[in-house]
């Protein structure tokens, strides 16, 4: 098989990779939002749910989220799996442990600025919503960047993981490609996929940085 060929493979797999990035990140950056917010509640039992989600998303292995999520539904439940099974498991997988990691990330920034800005937004007339929209989320923002890029880029090597319950993306593709062409070259392209697609990422997070930097500690 001639390179072009195998690139042409990969990218497809490559699509793959990128719908479970894009899915992942649209679900677990709000869901994240809420769990953030649950964890800093004073209603204690809330904040104690909370901090128990986190700390078993963060404290497993999110490959043996995945069997959970794709086997729990027919082993307790008796749900018959279906082809698009593995699919549904890997993202929802995906979602809630992001969630997850995302929550602290957001706990940390809220909590950072200090309690005198919100008290002189208080003094201006600004609402809770105001203040939190217009005075800290930028903020906010502008401090968790390098956290927040680092977790993006770990997601993007991360969506491998889903060849551990059948789901055909780039890494599948690759290891297909190295068996049945006895050659490494398969891995090398994959690696370029990722690396490219995380100086990209990379470098949106830098600009976005730029432009927050008005914001000064």
């Amino acid at each position: 098989m001639d390179t072009l060929t195998m690139v042409g493979l990969l990218g497809e797999g490559f699509l793959v990779s990128l719908q479970i990035f894009a899915l992942t990140l649209v679900g677990s950056l709000p869901l994240g939002m809420l769990v953030a917010f649950a964890r800093m509640s004073r209603f204690k039992p809330l904040a104690l749910l909370a901090r128990l989600y986190i700390s078993i998303m963060r404290g497993t292995p999110l490959m043996l989220q995945m069997f959970a999520i794709y086997f729990v539904p027919y082993y307790v439940f008796g749900i018959r799996l279906t082809t698009d099974s593995k699919w549904y498991a890997t993202i929802v997988a995906f979602i809630v442990n992001y969630a997850a990691y995302f929550a602290e990330i957001y706990r940390s920034g809220i909590q950072s600025i200090p309690r005198g800005q919100h008290e002189a937004a208080e003094v201006l007339g600004y609402s809770r919503a105001q203040t939190f929209f217009r005075i800290v989320l930028p903020q906010v923002v502008k401090r968790i960047m390098p956290s927040m890029t680092n977790e993006v880029i770990t997601l993007v090597k991360d969506t491998s993981l889903a060849f551990s319950i059948g789901v055909i993306e780039m890494f599948t593709v690759a290891k297909q490609l190295v068996a049945s062409e006895v050659s490494m070259l398969p891995f090398a392209i994959a690696a370029a996929f990722y690396w490219i697609f995380n100086l990209l990422i990379d470098a949106v997070a830098g600009r976005i940085e730029r432009k927050l930097s008005y914001y000064h500690d």
